[in-house]
């Protein structure tokens, strides 16, 4: 949740915030009525459990009747206590809520606008001219199947549409980018981690995924408090919770592979085929925990990181400046890495990383020791390789004419030393 204090002090920057997320600014109006009902509630359950103190004393002290008719007051007054703290606890419940529904306030540097009104920020390498090369790209899918690398008729005869399976060098491809990317970690001095997919409902709501759409898109399991998670950014946000970390020991980097599951609930008729849109993917999740002042700094390292393993992997990309009505409620920004795909002749997300500043450390009870005084920290994520959207990138980009694939030199060593992913016999 955003800092009490800012919405006090700066309700119209928080107004803008919403304004340029496309929301309504009454949630800050709401919030502050809240704010101060909940104020109003303290002072007279104070006050009347002064008084009620007070008599108790006296009670004490008196005697005979006196006494009969001060202890009838007192129980009168036990009645207005009792009824007033249950005033003071759902004023302070109605402001939980109301600041809960208020997203992070965006930063400054944030574009305006929509889904569509990102900015293009850099764009790496060249797409390949297939025409000029004299052949037709084929798109995963085929290429999926002439290697017996995708096989998505039997993912959809066994867990339905959506799914699929990695076979052969597809699950090779896999292991490799894993590797790759644990790697790289690594050698940047990130702690490597095998997250959770299951949460409890207190670290999906102190992401603040609960938050979003009413947390359509997230699986939970009948019966029990627990959730699959779309992203390790959960469990990796909620690992240090409740905790006070020494500022000595930040900034915290962890990179953490988990399997990823994601209803997609309102993408209908939106990447139905392939492998680009799935419910479950792997994942090897950047999370970082610093200092509020390097956070925009640490966010550019997140990104640099991302690009460094496109460039790996040998593939034209853009970076973009995600416009604020497109953010998560978490993040005061984020850029995504798009590669070229070339039969859908576009830019598609394969990487996002975002700075989520106090947001989540707040509702998850994580701080930071700084000398004699604690304070709040802030949390990022980044996207070092999403499985599925990867290979889509990999095999469409570097393939040729006979259907055979070019493997990133990158890769290669994660792949046995295999140079060329040659089409199976069928």
């Amino acid at each position: 949740m955003i800092d009490p204090r800012l919405l006090r002090d700066e309700p119209d920057r928080v107004r803008a915030s919403q304004v340029k997320r496309g929301a309504s600014p009454d949630a800050v109006d709401r919030a502050l009525d809240a704010d101060a009902a909940r104020r109003t509630a303290i002072a007279a359950f104070e006050e009347k459990r002064a008084a009620q103190k007070s008599f108790g004393k006296q009670v004490a002290q008196a005697q005979g009747e006196e006494k009969q008719a001060l202890l009838a007051q007192v129980k009168q007054l036990a009645a207005e206590v009792k009824e007033l703290e249950a005033a003071q606890a759902s004023a302070d419940e109605a402001w939980t809520t109301a600041l809960k529904a208020i997203p992070n306030v965006v930063a400054d540097e944030t574009p305006s606008g929509g889904e569509d009104d990102f900015v293009v920020l850099e764009t790496v390498g060249t797409p390949r001219d297939f025409a000029q090369e004299g052949f037709e790209p084929r798109d995963h899918i085929e290429l999926g199947r002439i290697l017996g690398a995708i096989d998505l008729e039997r993912g959809a005869k066994v867990s339905g549409s959506r799914f699929y399976f990695l076979t052969g060098v597809g699950a090779q491809l896999e292991l490799a980018l894993v590797n790759l990317a644990m790697e790289q970690a690594r050698n940047a001095g990130f702690t490597q981690v095998i997250a959770p997919s299951l949460v409890r409902t207190e670290a999906m709501e102190g992401t603040g995924y609960l938050d979003q759409g009413g947390g359509e898109d997230i699986y939970r399991i009948e019966g029990e408090d627990l959730y699959l998670v779309g992203t390790s950014e959960v469990p990796m946000a909620a690992y240090h919770s409740q905790e006070i970390l020494d500022a000595d020991s930040l900034p915290r980097r962890y990179a953490s592979f988990s399997p990823c599951f994601r209803k997609e609930a309102g993408s209908h008729g939106k990447d139905t085929k392939g492998i680009i849109r799935v419910h479950w993917f792997d994942k090897v999740e950047m999370f970082v925990y610093t200092t509020l002042e390097d956070a925009a700094a640490e966010h550019q390292r997140l990104l640099a990181w991302e690009k460094e393993f496109l460039d790996k992997l040998e593939l034209a990309y853009q970076v973009v400046d995600i416009a604020a009505g497109d953010l998560g409620g978490s993040a005061i920004r984020k850029f995504d890495c798009e590669a070229w795909i070339p039969t859908q002749g576009k830019y598609r997300e394969l990487t996002s990383t975002s700075n989520c500043t106090d947001f989540q450390t707040r509702r998850l009870d994580t701080r930071g020791r700084f000398g004699e005084r604690t304070g709040p920290i802030a949390t990022l994520n980044g996207t070092l390789t999403a499985i599925t959207r990867a290979i889509v990138a990999v095999l469409e980009t570097h393939q040729q004419a006979d259907g055979s694939v070019r493997v990133p030199k990158a890769l290669q060593p994660f792949m046995g030393g295999l140079e060329v992913l040659e089409p199976v016999a069928r």
